[in-house]
């Protein structure tokens, strides 16, 4: 009796002690994936301004092309050098629970897809936690979803203060996230602070789904030296990994990033453009503007989007492995 009554006991704290490492294990997949990004976006923010307005149209111009070495101009004689990093505050504020909450929901995933594929967690470890395009694919877009639902009025807060470019004298439609979400809610209601969602959610299955999934496909073709087990041999392979992941996720998804900026972008301080929804959007856009329009921007974004997700990956990569032996 007291031996049953003692081995009881043992499982109940083997499962509490499995759930509490479990927790803290996720919260460090958390935290690495937040700091990855924070990283990321500082380092490549100037490019992303350039890439935001050349995608609204918001840069003071008639409304011809502008080319991304004439915006760059533009800025700095506007806002100075500084200006190159307008938004970075609201990015990342917005970036740090998003990827914290992209690259732990996606191990999260992949987690279940390997217990299903394989059918034990073991199995899947075993494989070296490799799993077929489909999988890759399907667990980085379900992560997407989840991270943007979860953090979107930060993301409309930094469209507003990127996609726009300072008035006369260096006056900003916006003074910092918490006022653009003030203004905003204020100004045009609570519900506007989800203007855009319904494009952001459709380009978030796809974008984080081509993203992992082209990282997943590069680690079956190149599969992993088992005999070499230094840090540097497995972020490079990220870096590399995750940079080519990033460029075409942002080839394919573009246009309906496009569409999410513009509608994030209407009933703004400066904007006069109204759509009705994400396909009256589409449909005036195109014809006003015709289909180039929505690909304006693309090539600073492409060239943008590989040091990005390519220091993601890697940050994240060595981040995990850094902090590996404390959890």
């Amino acid at each position: 009796m007291a031996a049953a009554q003692s081995s009881k006991l043992q499982r109940k704290q083997t499962v509490a002690a499995q759930a509490a490492h479990g927790a803290a294990d996720m919260t460090r997949r958390m935290v690495c994936g937040g700091l990855a990004g924070m990283i990321a976006k500082t380092a490549t923010n100037p490019l992303d301004r350039i890439r935001m307005l050349s995608q609204t149209g918001e840069h003071g111009g008639s409304g011809a092309k502008v080319t991304p070495l004439q915006l760059h101009r533009s800025i700095i004689q506007n806002e100075g050098i500084l200006g190159l990093w307008a938004g970075n505050g609201a990015n990342l504020l917005r970036v740090f629970p998003a990827k914290s909450i992209v690259f732990s929901s996606n191990d999260f995933y992949r987690g279940c897809c390997g217990y299903l594929y394989y059918g034990s967690s073991e199995k899947y470890t075993e494989a070296s936690g490799v799993l077929p395009w489909s999988l890759s694919f399907l667990a980085g877009g379900m992560a997407g979803m989840t991270a943007s639902a979860a953090t979107y009025p930060l993301d409309l807060a930094r469209g507003r203060i990127t996609g726009k470019l300072a008035g006369p004298g260096g006056k900003k439609h916006y003074n910092g996230i918490i006022n653009t979400v003030l203004v905003t809610a204020r100004e045009e209601g609570v519900g506007a602070l989800y203007k855009g969602i319904t494009p952001t959610l459709l380009g978030a299955m796809p974008y984080e789904g081509i993203k992992f999934g082209t990282v997943g496909v590069l680690e079956r073709i190149f599969p992993k030296d088992e005999s070499n087990d230094s840090k540097s041999y497995k972020v490079t392979r990220k870096l590399i990994f995750g940079g080519c992941g990033g460029v075409m996720a942002s080839i394919i998804t573009y246009p309906n990033d496009t569409v999410r900026r513009l509608l994030q972008l209407q009933g703004s301080k400066g904007t006069t453009e109204h759509f009705d929804g994400y396909f009256d959007c589409l449909r005036k856009t195109y014809a006003k503007y015709g289909i180039e329009r929505f690909y304006r921007g693309a090539m600073i974004n492409i060239i943008r989007m590989a040091p990005n997700t390519a220091i993601q990956f890697g940050s994240y990569e060595l981040l995990t492995q850094l902090t590996a032996d404390y959890f």
